[in-house]
């Protein structure tokens, strides 16, 4: 290896870091850089959360299984990849929430919960005539004029009474994060709904004005929006795979686990637990915030990242034959409201979501298990994680039979929860590092922003810095 060569480490192949180490390759190569690129990943896979299961003519999600087009990151990397072509729209229909045993329509008009066609709010079953009455309140109230950061809940409890956040904005907005909505992070979810508020005031009308019109698709049926996501045609893990392709030989180390870091002459040294020491030039920490924490908790560093809490979630994928599954409605799947006697929290049928996962004449449904303080579920045994799910998809849809298969995975501990003074956090932790070990870089799910594309904005920022830092 040249000798003038910089070496830089990317730790943890997930998303972030697999993009990390993509991208400075690609940089390197289109500006004749001298960068020595090594991924160093502690499990004997790449690709994190993102697992794909392709089973009897099944294409099954075990995480993430969509990212939203409008984030252009992701359509992006795989455009660099060569993979485009395998991209693949959601089909789009009526999404449910479940409240008093019914599945009720979210209403037309819904934008992540908030109401700006009144004709389909006021008619809807999920709320009672006061519960509409105060969401009306929007029109007329103030401001907030809160400073700093506030939770989600207060911030909408406030503009729209409990019901409308119980029944409508909290299923919807804190599936993604598995999170409380009393103690999400406005400013580091869902920072927009500030803004249209200091805007517009009214966040029905701020909303009515800022969102884009859906431009309809004609099909069989008549109009219909097009849909917001893309996966692609033989799952995520075809991103993962094409990525590992692209990397130059003999840079993946996988099996290997970091379990040391110092620095010395202005490097950063990293003991393997194999021994082997690596000194590198500049580092990207794309593992999670805990091993982050403990990396450099002897250096008296990144201690406050062990408050970012986390929660752990189980998604349950189940194979049926079509007659075995009697659906009358129309749809992709539902939400749980949090007032629900229910275990799964949102159930996915993935059949109309993804056509191109199911073979002809099977149903493939996808229940979730486990959010903050509800989290004993994921611990216990596959079959009895089976038996209450298809207990309660049984009160909901009607189902003959069992499963011709079921895919249970458990995510430990494992989704990052955006709490209160989030950023003010993060940045901290950032600023703290730079002052002792400048050349390490935070980028990953923990830190801004948990969707697939945000995760690779993060890895290409870091790239970005890394290059300033070695060569600018």
């Amino acid at each position: 290896m040249d000798e003038q060569k910089k070496k830089v480490v990317v730790a943890g192949g997930g998303i972030t870091g697999l993009a990390a180490a993509f991208y400075l390759q690609k940089t390197a190569r289109e500006q004749q850089l001298p960068v020595d690129v090594l991924l160093i990943e502690a499990s004997n896979r790449l690709g994190g959360k993102i697992q794909t299961v392709r089973r009897d003519g099944f294409v099954i999600e075990r995480g993430p299984d969509s990212f939203l087009i409008r984030k252009k990151s992701m359509d992006q990397f795989a455009k660099d990849l060569g993979i485009e072509n395998e991209l693949v729209r959601n089909a789009t229909g009526q999404a449910y929430i479940l409240v008093n045993e019914e599945l009720q329509p979210i209403p037309a008009g819904s934008v992540m919960g908030i109401p700006t066609k009144m004709g389909p709010f006021m008619k809807s079953n999920l709320f009672s005539v006061s519960g509409k009455l105060r969401v009306a309140g929007d029109f007329f109230l103030p401001r907030s004029g809160a400073e700093g950061d506030q939770s989600l809940g207060k911030f909408f409890r406030r503009r729209f009474g409990g019901e409308i956040v119980e029944n409508l904005i909290e299923p919807l907005l804190s599936g993604v994060y598995a999170g409380d909505i009393d103690h999400m992070s406005l400013q580091a979810t869902y920072p927009q709904f500030y803004e249209v508020e200091k805007r517009h005031r009214s966040l029905i009308l701020g909303m009515k004005k800022t969102t884009p019109k859906q431009v309809p698709q004609k099909n069989g049926h008549g109009a219909s929006k097009q849909g917001a996501f893309h996966s692609f045609r033989n799952g995520l893990e075809s991103i993962v795979e094409a990525a590992e392709a692209k990397l130059e030989p003999g840079s993946v180390l996988k099996g290997r686990r970091i379990e040391q870091i110092d620095r010395r002459d202005g490097k950063a040294i990293l003991q393997l637990n194999n021994g082997e020491i690596i000194e590198a030039d500049s580092v990207i920490m794309a593992t999670d915030h805990m091993t982050a924490s403990h990396l450099f908790a002897p250096h008296g560093l990144l201690s406050d990242l062990q408050d970012i809490k986390t929660t752990s979630v189980a998604t349950v994928a189940l194979a049926f034959p079509k007659d075995a599954v009697v659906q009358d409605m129309e749809g992709t799947g539902f939400l749980v409201s949090r007032s629900s006697d229910y275990s799964i929290t949102a159930c996915t049928w993935v059949h109309r979501k993804w056509p191109t996962t199911t073979p002809e004449g099977k149903v493939l449904l996808r229940a979730f298990v486990g959010r903050v303080g509800d989290e004993t579920i994921v611990d216990l045994p596959d079959d009895e994680i089976e038996r209450i799910v298809l207990s309660d998809l049984s009160k909901i849809i009607q189902i003959n039979g069992k499963p011709d298969f079921t895919v249970i995975t458990r995510f430990k501990e494992d989704r990052p929860q955006y709490r209160v003074g989030h950023r003010q956090r993060v940045e901290a932790a950032r600023a703290e590092l730079k002052s002792q070990f400048p050349n390490v870089k935070l980028a990953g799910a923990a830190y801004d922003g948990v969707g697939l594309p945000d995760c690779i904005n993060q890895g290409k920022a870091a790239v970005e810095e890394v290059i300033a830092d070695l060569f600018g």
